[in-house]
């Protein structure tokens, strides 16, 4: 695993691309549905259930484009990596976990708990609102709290492909387990929108209006008083670096 870990907008079909964009689109026809996904993308299907549709309609009327484009291709990238590691998971609560992943970096779900716990949280009250299953519920807040903490990728597939897809969108995708061809057609069904510099700033915006969400553990408190000879990899440092054309 690599690892990291209200704005209304539509999905419109352009040359065959889902491209998520911000011009027109009112919250009313957002939440129409006339906005569909393609069914299938580098071999992966994207779910298409009631409660599959639901979730897809939140995040995208409630994230900026570049953001929800990202949480497509946070399952596409998860997705593929467990079909290569032939990985059986529930491909809707995995989807659900992706799609739901960022709700904690939004205007309505944003607060003083670390944006996984808070979107975890989201997910979760939106979830048994819809009375989804208890236990998938209990998979869709565990993947999307430890989708930027390596605790993830020693729990059940859809935990850890959660996070994976994450950290391959963020950081780097894994290309012995994902085909460069796969990374491009992805990338040109949902575009990444400058999300290098639109990510950090986001995170940035939110740290500054809630800065006990960005806690840590205490051992890297530890680590910054007794081991100062280290130093660690910038995460901001790392996302500039990802092999992606913006």
């Amino acid at each position: 695993m690599y690892g990291l870990g209200v704005l209304s907008i539509g999905v419109t079909i352009e040359g065959g691309s889902a491209v998520a964009t911000g011009k027109g689109q009112n919250a009313a026809t957002a939440q129409s549905g006339s906005y569909a996904l393609p069914s299938v993308v580098a071999g992966v299907r994207l779910v298409d259930s009631e409660i599959a549709r639901l979730a897809t309609e939140l995040s995208r009327t409630l994230s900026p484009p570049y953001l929800f484009n990202h949480t497509v291709r946070t399952f596409l990238f998860g997705s593929l990596v467990g079909q290569a590691s032939g990985q059986k998971f529930d491909e809707e609560v995995l989807y659900l976990a992706c799609i739901l992943h960022d709700l904690g970096l939004t205007e309505r779900f944003e607060g003083d708990l670390p944006f996984e716990i808070q979107g975890a949280e989201a997910a979760k009250h939106f979830l048994e609102e819809h009375a989804y299953a208890k236990e998938k519920i209990v998979l869709v807040w565990d993947g999307i709290a430890m989708h930027a903490s390596p605790i993830g990728q020693f729990k059940q597939p859809e935990i850890a492909l959660e996070g994976e897809g994450a950290g391959a969108d963020v950081i780097e995708p894994n290309l012995s387990r994902i085909k460069k061809g796969d990374v491009a057609e992805i990338v040109k069904q949902f575009p990444r929108l400058k999300f290098k510099d639109a990510f950090v700033k986001t995170c940035a915006g939110v740290v500054r209006r809630y800065p006990r969400g960005a806690s840590s553990s205490f051992m890297r408190d530890v680590r910054q008083r007794y081991v100062p000879e280290f130093h660690p990899v910038n995460f901001c440092d790392r996302i500039e670096k990802a092999p992606f054309s913006e």
